[in-house]
């Protein structure tokens, strides 16, 4: 009989109304505030505008739907990561997860929490050092301030620290707060969408043209570019994936609430963009820098500003803490395959939850917090993102050839055809990017590229173990 003691593993606790929750809680953050007039600026056309977001949200849905497919077969924590170790092997799953942890999770986990910083300072008067203090940078590294804006870098270091501690005591936990913060955000918003229509304060000429070619003369590039930001704003729908290991019934579950969730937003997004257009004409939403503020003041003289900057702390808040409870996860899995910290593998024997992965990861979004450099990488690597979007997609089929009898709680509707427009989509926005933004685009390549020689190392560590 082994003496060895039995491992501490992570609990099934979440239900389908906390999973549905996450969905919704990842997507809908400060993006629906901040993009629109992104949007509006490329397009230039109402019809366009709207359409934009619909597509996206389309194109979303059919990733959802056909990750969903994945995921009931492979219900295991650290989602896309060990989708990507089963289908394509260790250096593509590693690859995926060493991006996830370098920027492109725990960078939106910074970004966003700075954004609530932000909007808190709308309120309190958040401290500032003198110029010469804040002009200080960091030798041998470029242009890092890491005493820049230094009120609003430890609020959101306070943020990140505080949902970290939320999830650390139990994923239960953790959700509970999540469905209080999305359920709070999505009356939020829904509070623009009445409030606009219901206000009088609107005009339906401002739909119209619903149809025409953008100022630029180029109506692909023009919905490229615009589609980095809507991309943006619904990033995170597989989010609930890292989570699979601590849903009931995952099998189940998970496909219900990714294809639940995602509508949802979908539909959130689109109501919420048709009430900013009823309000204000697209010229005057491209020249906002918040559209939603202005919305509010053309209906609440005075108080927009205020009533949005509550709206977006509420949001970004609930974001932050769903991104942080579910891409500890992501570390998690690596380290149980042994390539990645060894530490980040241990589950709280009381909690069970990933507690180092969690202080870990809290400890980089923090450090990127005072780098300031997390919005300028994320951008560099939102575009790669979807590079694992178009091989999440592929999985599907490469899953019906290995395990063709394999029971399937879940398929993927109209197979093949929403998987082959999922990855012809994906396939062509990242090579839009590479077109119209290929320096960021390089960037974002070697970024990806760099995990090469970690995931070398980790493997000869894992051979001679």
């Amino acid at each position: 009989m082994s003496t060895e003691p039995q491992k501490t593993t992570l609990a099934r606790r979440l239900t389908l109304t906390n999973a549905v929750m996450v969905v919704i809680g990842s997507v809908i953050g400060s993006g629906i505030f901040l993009t629109p007039q992104n949007v509006a600026a490329h397009v230039d056309v109402p019809g366009l505008m709207i359409g934009v977001w619909i597509l996206t949200g389309l194109l979303t849905l059919a990733g959802a739907l056909t990750n969903a497919e994945v995921a009931s077969l492979i219900p295991e924590a650290g989602g896309q990561y060990v989708f990507f170790r089963v289908t394509f092997g260790q250096l593509t799953a590693f690859l995926y997860g060493w991006t996830t942890f370098i920027v492109y999770q725990t960078g939106s986990i910074a970004a966003i929490a700075v954004a609530f910083a932000k909007y808190l300072g709308y309120f309190v008067d958040l401290p500032h050092l003198g110029p010469e203090l804040e002009a200080w940078q960091l030798p041998l590294l470029g242009n890092i301030f890491p005493l820049k804006n230094i009120g609003v870098t430890m609020v959101a270091i306070l943020a990140i620290i505080t949902v970290t501690t939320i999830n650390y005591f139990g994923v239960q936990f953790g959700g509970m707060i999540q469905n209080v913060f999305t359920i709070l955000k999505v009356v939020a918003i829904g509070a623009i969408i009445v409030l606009a229509f219901s206000s009088g304060k609107g005009n339906v000429d401002n739909f119209f043209p619903l149809w025409g070619m953008p100022s630029s003369g180029s109506l692909l590039a023009a919905v490229g570019i615009a589609m980095i930001a809507t991309l943006w704003s619904y990033d995170g729908w597989n989010s609930l994936t890292f989570l699979a290991g601590e849903v009931i019934e995952p099998q189940k579950n998970i496909p219900r609430a990714l294809i639940i969730g995602t509508l949802s937003v979908i539909l959130i997004y689109v109501t919420t963009n048709l009430a900013y257009l009823y309000i204000l004409p697209i010229g005057q939403i491209a020249q906002s820098k918040l559209v939603a503020a202005d919305v509010m003041n053309a209906i609440f003289s005075g108080w927009g500003g205020a009533i949005i900057s509550a709206m977006v702390m509420i949001s970004t808040f609930g974001t932050v803490n769903a991104s942080s409870m579910t891409t500890a996860r992501v570390f998690y899995a690596m380290a149980k395959d042994k390539m990645f910290f060894k530490q980040m593998a241990d589950v709280h024997p009381k909690f069970r939850t990933p507690n180092k992965s969690l202080v870990i990861q809290c400890t980089w979004a923090c450090i990127l917090c005072l780098t300031g450099t997390y919005d300028q990488i994320f951008t560099y690597v939102i575009f790669a993102g979807w590079i694992f979007y178009a091989l999440g997609g592929a999985a599907v089929f490469i899953l019906r050839r290995k395990q063709p009898d394999a029971v399937r709680a879940y398929k993927v509707p109209f197979y093949p055809v929403i998987p082959v427009l999922f990855i012809i989509v994906a396939t062509w926005f990242v090579f839009n990017t590479i077109v119209q933004q290929t320096a960021d685009s390089m960037v974002g390549l070697f970024l990806v590229a760099a995990g090469i020689p970690f995931y070398l190392y980790w493997k000869k560590q894992m051979m001679n173990a």
